[in-house]
C-alpha cells in the first residue's frame, strides 16, 4: 500500500512538472478580413452596445437627430482612450487569440502596428473616389510592397456605384497587380444619410451595382463587405454568377439583431457559399467588439465546426493565397 501512494504521490509530482514547463497549446488561428487602423478622435471614443441597431425608431427633420451608437445596455464596450492604448489592446488580443489582420486606414497607425506585429498584419489601402489618390500614386503605393490587398473601397458613401466609370481605372490596377479588393456594400448605419454622409444612397449598395465592373475586369477577385446586408437574394445571385466573389460578415455581425444576423448568415450558408464567407469585425475603437463578433460565430448551432473553421480561418487562406502553415 505505502509503495502505490509513493508512486502515485511520484505520477503527481512529476504531471505538475510537466504542466508547469509544457507552454499552453495556441488556440486555432483566426482571420479578421476588415479592421480599421485609426487614429483616436475623443468625441467618437465613446461607449457602445452591441447589436445596437435592434432598436430603430427614427427621428424628426426639426428636431436633433438621434445617436445611433447607444450605451442601454448592462456592460457596454469600452473605447479605447488614445492611440498608444488602442495599440496595446490590438496586438494583445491578436496575441491572445492567435489572429491576423487584414487591416486599412490611417497611414501612420497602420506601419505602426505592422511593425510591432509584421506577421499578424497585412496592409490594405483603399481609393472609394478619384479626388483621393491619383491612378498613378495608387499603383506606387500597391507596387511598394507594403500594402498587399485594395480596400476598404466605398464609393456608396460618396455617391458612386462601385461600376462607375471614374474608378475603372484603379480596379484595372488591382487586377494586373492580382490584389484582392475589398468593396462596401449594404447598409451604413441608422439613418446615415441624416446624420454625416448626405451623398450616401442606400440603393448603391446593391450587389447587382457590381456585375459591370466584374465585367471589365474578368479575372479581378473582390469580397464583399459586410456580405451586402441586407439583400441576400441579390448577394446570392452575385456569387453564383461570379465564382471570384467572396463576402465578409463585418459591421452587420454585431450591430443588428442577432437573430436577423444568424438568419443572414445561415442562408448564405444554405444556399451552398460556406466556404466563401470570411469573419470579419469592421473593428474601429473597442478592443473588445474582437470577441463580441467572434461569439456569433462560435455560439451559431446551425454551423458545423468546420463550418466554422472554413469561415474564420480557412476561406481567408484561400482567398488571399495565404500559407497555413505559418498559422499552426
Amino acid at each position: 500500500m505505502k509503495t502505490r501512494l509513493s508512486f502515485l504521490l511520484f505520477l503527481l509530482v512529476a504531471a505538475q512538472s510537466i504542466a508547469q514547463t509544457t507552454p499552453p497549446k495556441r488556440p486555432l488561428p483566426i482571420i479578421d478580413v476588415h479592421v480599421h487602423a485609426m487614429k483616436v478622435n475623443p468625441s467618437f471614443s465613446i461607449e457602445m452596445c452591441p447589436w445596437f441597431l435592434r432598436d430603430m425608431p427614427g427621428g424628426d427633420p426639426n428636431q436633433q437627430m438621434r445617436a445611433f451608437l447607444n450605451t442601454e445596455c448592462v456592460d457596454p464596450l469600452q473605447p479605447a482612450k488614445s492611440d498608444a492604448e488602442m495599440e496595446a489592446a490590438v496586438l494583445a488580443t491578436m496575441k491572445r487569440l492567435n489572429m491576423t489582420i487584414i487591416a486599412y486606414g490611417d497611414p501612420g497607425i497602420l506601419r505602426r502596428w505592422k511593425k510591432a506585429a509584421p506577421d499578424r498584419v497585412i496592409a490594405g489601402i483603399g481609393v472609394s473616389s478619384p479626388k483621393e489618390m491619383s491612378v498613378e500614386a495608387f499603383k506606387d503605393s500597391l507596387s511598394s510592397g507594403f500594402y498587399q490587398v485594395m480596400g476598404e473601397v466605398a464609393p456608396q458613401y460618396q455617391g458612386l456605384s462601385p461600376s462607375d466609370s471614374s474608378l475603372d481605372a484603379y480596379f484595372a490596377v488591382a487586377e494586373k497587380l492580382n490584389v484582392p479588393v475589398g468593396i462596401h456594400m449594404g447598409t451604413g448605419g441608422n439613418g446615415m444619410a441624416n446624420i454625416t454622409q448626405a451623398k450616401y444612397r442606400a440603393s448603391l449598395g446593391r450587389p447587382f451595382l457590381l456585375e459591370d465592373m466584374l465585367a471589365r475586369h474578368p479575372k479581378i477577385k473582390i469580397w464583399v463587405m459586410h456580405a451586402g446586408y441586407p439583400m441576400i437574394d441579390e448577394m446570392i445571385a452575385l456569387m453564383g454568377a461570379n465564382a471570384y466573389v467572396y463576402v465578409d460578415l463585418a459591421g452587420f455581425i454585431w450591430s443588428y439583431p442577432q437573430a436577423e444576423i444568424n438568419a443572414y448568415l445561415q442562408r448564405l450558408v444554405q444556399a451552398g457559399f460556406g466556404k466563401r464567407i470570411m469573419y470579419g469585425t469592421d473593428f474601429m475603437v473597442w478592443p473588445k467588439l474582437f470577441e463580441t463578433s467572434l461569439s456569433v460565430i462560435e455560439n451559431a448551432d446551425y454551423l458545423s465546426f468546420d463550418q466554422k473553421r472554413d469561415i474564420l480561418f480557412n476561406n481567408a487562406v484561400r482567398f488571399f493565397k495565404l500559407d497555413a502553415s505559418k498559422f499552426k
